[in-house]
C-alpha cells in the first residue's frame, strides 16, 4: 500500500506556548511576528477538527473596498466601462 501525503515538511513548525488566564477565560498570545508574517488583523477562524484546533486568518477579500469606491467616485473613476443595458435586451 501506498500513502502519498501532500505535506511540505520545510514550512511545518511546532511551537509550544502557554495558555494564560484572560479575565475569567484561559487564551493564547500570538508573537507580532506570527501576526505579521501571516497577515492576522482582527479575527481568526477556529476550525475544530479530530482532535486538533486549527487557527487559521480570516480570509477578507473585499475589506477596504468601500473607501476605495468612495475615492473612486471623488475622482470621477466610478463611470460603467460597458453600457447597463444590451440593446438586444427588452424589458417588458
Amino acid at each position: 500500500m501506498l500513502l502519498l501525503c501532500n505535506y511540505n515538511l520545510l514550512s511545518l513548525f511546532i511551537m509550544e506556548i502557554p495558555v494564560i488566564k484572560i479575565g475569567n477565560s484561559k487564551g493564547i498570545r500570538l508573537s507580532k511576528t506570527i501576526l505579521k508574517k501571516y497577515n492576522i488583523k482582527n479575527s481568526l477562524e477556529i476550525i475544530l477538527e479530530k482532535g486538533q484546533i486549527i487557527l487559521k486568518p480570516k480570509d477578507e477579500p473585499r475589506i477596504g473596498w468601500a473607501e476605495q469606491f468612495k475615492e473612486m467616485a471623488k475622482n470621477g473613476d466610478d463611470q460603467l466601462l460597458i453600457d447597463d443595458v444590451f440593446e438586444d435586451e427588452t424589458f417588458e
